[in-house]
């Protein structure tokens, strides 16, 4: 399987996944943190890859997804964007509707 469609692969089983530096519990970078904190206060579960190490995964999701950054949250297939997306988006409640919406049409 070429890393395109191990991309697509797993952004197609996850509902909600994440691409990051570290993992949830020890988060590589600032940018990352934010990001997974917004998650966990949402209570809702996720899926994550640790670019830091997968370096084929780093390389090509920003051509993929044509963001440059990370982290990468994805919900229901589609990019949400980056940290600072995800702050803005939780702000205003956007991001939970979304992330209920991809939870529920899941469960069907």
């Amino acid at each position: 399987m070429n890393i395109v469609s191990k991309i697509k692969n797993q952004i197609s089983t996850n509902p909600i996944i994440i691409y990051m530096k570290g993992s949830p519990d020890f988060p590589s970078c600032g940018f990352s943190a934010r990001a997974i904190k917004i998650l966990l206060s949402l209570k809702v579960r996720f899926a994550y890859i640790d670019i830091l190490q997968h370096s084929d995964i780093r390389s090509e999701l920003p051509k993929f997804s044509n963001w440059p950054t990370f982290p990468q949250l994805w919900v229901s297939g589609k990019l949400i964007g980056g940290s600072d997306i995800m702050l803005e988006m939780f702000n205003n409640g956007e991001l939970k509707k979304i992330i209920i919406k991809a939870l529920k049409s899941n469960k069907k």
